[in-house]
């Protein structure tokens, strides 16, 4: 049986997948390079490539990961965005991933960045490292009877939701495909964007990355937000234009903000890179406020997760060489 190749391996990636393989008996061969034109070269002759988020899985890479003869494109994550799914049925590869591997690991991310910048831990923590233990901009807020909007209401916002409301918070949501059943059920109220914006306390995205939610939290989002609001994003760093992230804050509408992706993400996030200057001026400047978080796209990061990652990718492949029906294929439709 041939191999399956990984690009953007790192330690923990290896260990999980390297013990849920003993049900599977796969041969894996890891690299820790992210996929891109230059070494796609170490995939030649096999039919089973997996990626993550950071991996360039476009046109081009896909069209000669095809000359290479690769049949399976496989995501160990959710979201596909950095994949042509167009290329892809072009040149006839599937593509599979890992729906949800564990939603409660993001929800519960979500409401630490949101507790973390509402008490101002980080900086709590950090003073009483220096041995300042002043209360001097320190204070939050109570979470109880604010409101939170959240944007996208799948399955981990269901759970955030729940939270939420188990906080006695309000909560707003804006779905296309609104959850009227669950709405009833935990007591929360779908709305439209620009009621979100303007009632909201707390804002937090959850929707997937499309062409209509690329960049949907820009000036104008902003401008139309509650002044002093919190802004948290789990989901993508193209969800938000970062630049006019920066505005908002400036301009003191945005009252702080926690982001565990980045549209640039891809040179920085998963990498040490402690020893060298940070050449991303947007991103040298989001890290300056002392009211904004900047975490490296670390939600998904728990032992469940993780097990559940490798499990349902090696399912996925097992799946597409035994020929059984794709459970977690990306479909496309052109």
């Amino acid at each position: 049986m041939s191999s399956i190749v990984f690009f953007g391996a790192k330690p923990y990636d290896i260990a999980s997948f390297d013990a849920a393989n003993k049900n599977f008996g796969f041969e894996i061969k890891y690299y820790k390079g992210n996929l891109n034109m230059d070494n796609l070269i170490l995939a030649r002759g096999v039919d089973v490539v997996c990626i993550f988020v950071n991996d360039n899985a476009d046109a081009g890479v896909v069209k000669a990961l095809s000359e290479n003869g690769t049949k399976l494109l496989a995501l160990r994550c959710a979201g596909y965005n950095n994949v042509d799914l167009k290329a892809a049925r072009e040149y006839g590869m599937k593509v599979v991933r890992v729906p949800a591997y564990s939603p409660h690991a993001v929800a519960e991310y979500t409401l630490a960045l949101m507790l973390t910048l509402n008490r101002k831990i980080h900086r709590a923590s950090w003073r009483t490292r220096d041995g300042n233990f002043s209360l001097h901009g320190l204070m939050g807020f109570d979470m109880y009877n604010k409101t939170a909007g959240i944007i996208g209401t799948g399955k981990i916002a269901k759970i955030l939701i729940r939270i939420l409301r188990g906080f006695g918070m309000n909560v707003l949501g804006y779905d296309l495909y609104p959850d009227k059943k669950f709405a009833d059920e935990v007591g929360m109220t779908y709305t439209s964007l620009n009621e979100l914006y303007a009632d909201s306390d707390i804002i937090s995205l959850h929707c997937p990355l499309t062409p209509e939610t690329d960049h949907m939290i820009d000036k104008n989002a902003i401008s139309k937000m509650k002044k002093g609001v919190m802004v948290i994003n789990t989901g993508r760093g193209r969800l938000i234009d970062t630049n006019d992230l920066i505005d908002g804050l400036k301009e003191k509408i945005i009252g702080s903000a926690a982001l565990d992706v980045y549209e640039e993400e891809s040179n920085y996030f998963y990498m040490d890179r402690s020893d060298y200057i940070i050449d991303d001026d947007v991103l040298a400047r989001l890290l300056s406020f002392n009211n904004v978080i900047v975490t490296s796209h670390q939600a998904f990061f728990t032992q469940e997760a993780m097990a559940n990652i490798a499990n349902t990718t090696l399912q996925n492949i097992r799946d597409f060489r035994t020929g059984s029906e794709l459970q977690n294929e990306v479909k496309t439709e052109f």
